[in-house]
């Protein structure tokens, strides 16, 4: 009988818009680390423990229950009253835990010895303040002042923070206490519980900055699945496409990733303030936590994920968009919309800004107000340009709304001319990214680690860099924005566009591609010699049809090759390389979005065998870690019949491109290729083995809504059946097709 096996991170996070709470498994917050509660990038409370007449609690079990909601049972050491020794295991302390805004914490002690037990439950808590940015880098410097008001008659800890004109507060408030103190660092209660009965209070954390405080929840957790954030993910999952299947573990899989994406929604609200001081971002996140979450899906973008990432970004929101834009079109409306707000109007080195270029990261801790970090926005990404070009495309290819093409224009023409004007900083005809920031990326692509592109000896690639999928993005943004001018009218516009694609496609070939490798170089260094560390970043550009047809099988073999190919997914890079390390970030690791982005590129040329490999050790992978919940990445070791998948520490968990890898896949194995101008869903299903059938349902394509059943057959083939919807307009077609019909216009 196999063991089951649940692989997961030693922490608690639970979170809300632009709230997080990390512990510990025990649900204490141990300083220092990197754990605490964290609002608008600051850690407002660094420490949190628990002791009974200074006696520790022992931990029995602890987990979130919903996105925003945890429990924690925890049980007595033996202890010394003035009446005598408390026995061991006599007393239970329950916590429960929900985010909503603020913090809400009830506490229970159930007493179940037998006599009366009279002591002191002591909460430590402090507050450092730190910027989310010090906290991750271990290098926690205090600029300002902290100051600590203790209340008595209304049992209120407020601790606020002060640094100039920036500001940070807690208000830790008692409620349903009995008798409580506040005396060095320690919330007291005096807790007296007679034999069989139990005591109970809760606790309010509430962040607060010069604007005031946000609320907590204001029912116990015992509600929790009746609050208000949990009735809007219910109201998320009625607005996405649903999916069944009779393999379990892949409809788990699905369903969770659907939740993980409506846990890391975040609203861009009518009362967004459109600067660039972060403002909006307050805004933005504020107004979630006071309810004011619009009902149109244009109001939502993706945070990227948690706990390090709950912020806006450019790349991860344009990922998430393109994965999720046959799900749910809601998130590539409210990315194009809020980006395109912040697109960059002037040359800023500071911030790695060129007119016309797509954001980065935005924050708005400490360290960003004061310009310390670049991140006002930030601007160094080589990619989210041409990554906002092709969600363009992809959002009409799914709504059919030709008004989203005139609105956005004029964004759409200066990120055009960024590409030509900052984006090939040499005039070759290639993307390169050189940062000018003396605290800038100095690898601007979705391998942003300091060490995440390398040559063959595991050195540092010297700068420009050009990366070969940024070739690639370009590449499928051009043909997407001809398609585009054509349906505006404006052929000339488009001729150009695809003489430019043909131009890139020829020299692109004649400078990455290395006969001796048999592979693709990962980049031309900044004397434009081929860096041929074999790496997962080719694959990127069979997704973009950058790819000629007669080279398409030997980039896939190589990148299922032993040393690539970990069982789990594609490894970043190379096992045969000198700077491999499987337990490394990006040097060797397994990324379930890169591994959902080359999939689809597998199909683009017919692999669809291989395809649906990738899908499997993707798949599998995701049934060990706990909930079904995949994180950023994991370990890239040799899959096994006795091993399971090793997490990388600190991975972030939700991570919105993590999830969204789900729908790549499923798209990817479907073969789902919307084109709601024509008033068409072209369809190429190719099941494996392991999936013998999947439905979708309430699949959106312009006006027109599906319920498709797919089915693998005793021959290997997959038929469809359209459940719900015009028939007519579901059409079988490869996406090999597509993709040629597509490149063919560019003569």
């Amino acid at each position: 009988m196999a063991l089951e096996i649940t692989v997961g991170p030693p922490q608690i996070a639970i979170h809300a818009a632009g709230a997080v709470l990390l512990t510990e498994e025990d649900g204490q917050i141990l300083w220092p680390s990197d754990k605490g509660f964290y609002h608008d990038d600051t850690r407002l409370l660094s420490s949190w423990q628990v002791y009974a007449n200074g006696e520790p609690w022992v931990l029995l079990n602890a987990g979130a229950v919903t996105f925003c909601a945890a429990r924690v049972f925890l049980q007595n050491r033996a202890f010394l009253t003035m009446e005598g020794e408390v026995a061991a295991k006599t007393l239970n302390l329950a916590i429960g835990r929900q985010v909503d805004g603020g913090v809400r914490e009830d506490l229970s002690i159930a007493n179940y010895g037998g006599t009366e037990v009279c002591f002191n439950l002591e909460i430590v808590v402090r507050s450092d303040f730190a910027d989310i940015f010090e906290v991750k880098a271990q290098r926690i410097v205090r600029r300002g002042r902290i100051t600590t008001v203790w209340d008595e008659a209304s049992a209120c800890l407020t601790t606020t923070y002060c640094n100039q004109d920036f500001m940070r507060s807690l208000r830790v408030r008692a409620r349903d206490h009995g008798v409580v103190a506040y005396a060095n660092g320690r919330i007291t209660f005096d807790v007296r519980i007679a034999p069989g009965a139990s005591w109970t209070a809760y606790l309010t954390y509430e962040p607060g900055d010069e604007h005031g405080y946000l609320g907590a929840p204001e029912t116990p957790i015992d509600a929790c699945l009746d609050s208000r954030l949990n009735k809007r993910l219910l109201a998320w999952r009625t607005k996405v496409a649903k999916a069944r299947s009779s393999n379990d573990g892949f409809e788990l899989l699905y369903h969770r990733a659907v939740d993980d994406m409506g846990a890391l929604r975040l609203p861009l609200t009518p009362r967004f303030q459109d600067d660039q001081k972060g403002g909006g971002t307050q805004a933005l996140t504020r107004n979630f936590a006071e309810g004011a979450e619009a009902e149109d899906p244009v109001e939502l973008v993706p945070a990227a994920g948690l706990p390090w990432f709950v912020a806006l970004f450019g790349r991860d929101s344009l990922i998430v968009s393109m994965q999720t834009s046959l799900i749910y079109p809601g998130f590539a409306r409210g990315a194009l919309e809020l980006l395109g707000r912040y697109q960059a109007t002037e040359m800023d080195d500071w911030r790695d800004a060129q007119p016309g270029k797509i954001l980065h990261e935005m924050r708005r801790g400490e360290l960003a107000h004061f310009k310390l970090v670049p991140h006002t926005p930030y601007y160094g990404t080589a990619d989210a340009t041409a990554l906002w070009l092709i969600v363009l495309h992809q959002l009409w290819m799914v709504t059919g709304d030709k008004a989203v093409l005139r609105q956005h224009l004029p964004v759409a023409e200066r990120c055009l001319e960024w590409i030509d004007r900052y984006g090939d900083q040499d005039g070759d005809g290639f993307q390169e990214y050189q940062t000018k920031s003396k605290n800038g990326l100095e690898n601007q692509s979705w391998k942003d680690s300091g060490d995440g592109v390398l040559y063959p000896d595991g050195t540092k690639v010297r700068d420009p860099k050009a990366l070969v999928e940024l070739q690639g993005y370009t590449y499928d943004a051009w043909l997407r924005m001809a398609v585009v001018y054509d349906a505006l009218g404006r052929g000339e516009d488009a001729a150009r566009l695809r003489g430019k694609a043909r131009l890139l496609a020829q020299r692109f070939e004649a400078a990455f591609w290395d006969e001796e490798l048999g592979f693709y170089a990962f980049a031309l260094d900044g004397e434009k010699k081929k860096v041929l560390s074999v790496a997962s970043n080719p694959g990127h550009c069979l997704w973009s049809g950058l790819i000629p047809e007669h080279r398409a099988e030997a980039v896939v073999r190589r990148l299922l090759a032993d040393d690539m190919w970990s069982g789990w997914g594609i490894r970043t890079l190379s096992a045969e390389h000198r700077a491999f390390n499987p337990y490394s970030y990006q040097n060797g690791s397994v990324w379930p979005h890169d591994n959902g982005i080359i999939a689809h590129g597998f199909r683009r040329y017919g692999f669809d065998d291989e395809a649906a490999e990738v899908a499997l050790g993707v798949a599998r992978a995701g049934g060990f870690f706990a909930l079904h919940q995949l994180p950023e990445l994991y370990a890239g070791l040799q899959r096994t019949e006795t091993s399971f998948p090793v997490q990388y520490l600190g991975a972030n968990v939700p991570q919105a491109w993590a999830a969204g890898s789900v729908f790549s896949l499923v798209t990817a194995m479907l073969g789902l290729s919307p084109d709601a101008p024509a008033g068409l869903l072209y369809v190429d299903p190719h099941l494996p083995e392991w999936l013998p059938d999947l439905t979708l349902s309430e699949l959106l394509l312009g006006k027109d809504e599906f319920d498709l059943r797919f089915e693998r057959q005793a021959d290997g083939t997959t038929t469809f059946t359209v459940l719900r919807g015009p028939v007519d307009k579901v059409v079988r077609r490869s996406l090999s097709e597509a993709r040629r019909d597509l490149a063919s216009r560019v003569g």
